[in-house]
């Protein structure tokens, strides 16, 4: 055993799809535990386990390696895979991730006799139920989201809306608290002004939500007056191809860029040149909004300004005029307007970043939110 992890009590992090590139902060939040030691579960892996830790996931074992039985366990909520998988682990408690994962958790943690941790980020607070039966991954959710608040142990939320949303829900106001993943300030650490240049940065899974062709359609508008700007677009999605097609449609292909999904490593190099991060997201007619939006926390912990839409939890990452600047959803005019303000005065870009990191320091930094984390498991746990 590590000398790092002696000691340490033993819990499960519970995602379906593990470690997607767009999901880092799980990992991260999971691997900055001091007193709790993190083993990973689910039902498929995208990415690598952090170093020194345990993953166990359904596609790697045995019979459970073929997508029907998979598929299987994907309807009935069946736990005994999971507890074949786990091979004598035995964990205080279960933290999974989504409320969407936290209805396939209730059946392991019930049989395992232990407490579940449900974390609610954003889409599993916010999509319409019509939108999540249509999906066959989400579709038990709404089916079992009462029984997950009637015997889950303890409900955390990304922001102060999530939770608002999560409490429409039903779920018990005693046991459903505001959590912040955060941003750990020692590791993300401020950039020289001689880093910057003149890019406007959008980090972002390219979905209807994001309102990246709101950003694109601005940013026609700001090259009139700011001719030396570039876009730069990090992230994957359905609507790659459509975005792409605005962009030379609108003849900007020489000046917008699309690297793809990239590493968070990789994410925060290119924000230490931005000269501001951009979130436009918008309210989707299924609902779907952002629960907080992290990429704007890592920016600003990076003393990058930020604008981001005034829709959903980001007005909680954003003090307007401080840190940043919000606008109207769907408003690439006031898009044009704050992006060119920030581009105009590189003093007024200096003194929010300044003020965006103190923010993140003040409020997000992860080291403390794990405090908390870890305290929340252990009037969970006494006595185990």
């Amino acid at each position: 055993m590590a000398p790092d992890t002696v000691g340490k009590r033993d819990i499960i992090v519970f995602r379906q799809n593990l470690f997607r590139i767009s999901e880092p902060f799980i990992t991260q939040q999971a691997e900055g535990l001091r007193r709790y030691r993190a083993s990973y579960l689910g039902r498929l892996r995208y990415g690598e386990t952090p170093p020194g830790a345990q993953a166990f996931a359904l596609r790697d074992a045995g019979r459970w390696r073929t997508l029907p039985e998979i598929g299987w366990q994907v309807i009935s909520r069946d736990p005994r895979p999971y507890l074949r998988v786990l091979q004598g682990v035995r964990p205080l408690l279960i933290h999974a991730h989504f409320g969407t994962d936290g209805v396939y958790a209730l059946p392991l943690a019930r049989r395992l006799g232990i407490p579940l941790v449900t974390t609610f980020h954003g889409f599993d607070a916010t999509l319409s139920t019509a939108a999540l039966l249509c999906s066959p991954a989400w579709a038990n959710f709404p089916l079992f989201r009462r029984r997950l608040a009637r015997q889950g142990d303890l409900f955390l939320c990304s922001s102060t809306f999530i939770r608002n949303r999560v409490l429409a829900m039903g779920f018990p106001e005693a046991r459903t608290h505001v959590h912040y993943t955060g941003v750990d300030p020692t590791t993300v650490m401020p950039r020289d002004r001689s880093e910057e240049t003149l890019t406007i940065l959008h980090v972002a899974r390219l979905v209807e939500m994001k309102g990246t062709r709101y950003l694109i359609q601005a940013f026609k508008m700001l090259r009139r007056r700011h001719p030396g700007a570039r876009l730069v677009i990090i992230g994957d999605g359905p609507l790659r191809r459509s975005l792409s097609r605005l962009v030379a449609t609108l003849e900007l292909s020489d000046h917008v860029v699309f690297l793809g999904a990239l590493p968070f490593t990789q994410v925060t190099q290119w924000m230490r040149k931005a000269a501001m991060l951009v979130l436009p997201s918008i309210l989707t007619s299924s609902g779907r909004v952002e629960g907080l939006g992290m990429v704007l926390l890592e920016a600003a912990a990076t003393g990058v300004p930020v604008v981001g839409s005034d829709v959903g939890g980001i007005a909680e990452a954003v003090i307007d005029g401080e840190t940043g600047f919000l606008v109207p959803a769907r408003d690439p005019e006031a898009l044009t307007r704050r992006m060119s303000d920030l581009l105009d005065e590189p003093l007024l870009r200096q003194r929010m970043g300044v003020r965006a990191r103190a923010f993140v320091e003040q409020h997000f930094d992860a080291n403390r939110q794990n405090e908390k984390l870890e305290a929340y498991y252990d009037s969970l746990v006494i006595g185990q």
